[in-house]
């Protein structure tokens, strides 16, 4: 990892996630969150402040490793014991059937192999425990999906391989987990970089 996605473009990211229309949509990925969870993607903290009482520790997984200086007050701050445990969402720290619940934002997006990630996710969470995600990936409008098809090379470069144009869907679905919840929008902006998947997906 050269000296840009490891110093400069957490900062960049840090900076252009922390709008309010965010903030509630991670307050809604994070509603429901209970006991043990991991979060993959942790980053600079953001989704801490949304953390529910019912949330007794958080186990962190994120690459970036100037991002836990970057979430020190977050961190500091929180009512929930948070400990870092890992860097690599495709191999997680962690024993089978070990966590309630597992949560991402803007994450599968970069993860280079999001499928091995999501199993490693199933592996990890209890029968009954759920996925709680918000992430960013293909939209079914065709004209929207192909600027996403010719923006993602560029767009892998500027920002750790990010995807634009990653099925988050079908991608969760492949995992084995069974998607119970599932709502599709756009955010503000142009649309091939802000189609939405939010939505939690169980383990049976």
């Amino acid at each position: 990892m050269g000296r840009y996605e490891e110093q400069v473009l957490p900062r960049i990211i840090d900076l252009a996630m922390s709008g309010g229309s965010l903030g509630r949509l991670r307050a809604r990925a994070a509603a429901g969150l209970e006991g043990e969870v991991l979060e993959v993607g942790f980053g600079s903290g953001r989704n801490v402040p949304y953390y529910p009482p019912a949330v007794t520790h958080v186990c962190a997984v994120d690459p970036a490793t100037v991002g836990r200086t970057l979430a020190a007050k977050r961190v500091a701050a929180s009512t929930v014991p948070i400990d870092y445990v890992g860097l690599d969402g495709q191999r997680l720290p962690m024993e089978d059937g070990s966590v309630d619940h597992v949560l991402t934002t803007w994450t599968l997006c970069t993860i280079p192999d999001a499928g091995r990630a999501l199993h490693e996710i199933r592996r990890v969470l209890r029968v009954g425990g759920s996925l709680h995600f918000v992430e960013h990936g293909r939209s079914p409008d065709p004209g929207v999906a192909a600027w996403q098809d010719r923006l993602t090379p560029l767009q892998k470069r500027l920002f750790g391989g990010c995807h634009l144009n990653r099925s988050i869907d079908r991608l969760v679905a492949g995992s084995g987990l069974e998607l119970t919840a599932m709502e599709n929008l756009y955010m503000k902006g142009p649309k091939p970089l802000g189609y939405l998947f939010v939505g939690t997906a169980t383990k049976g």
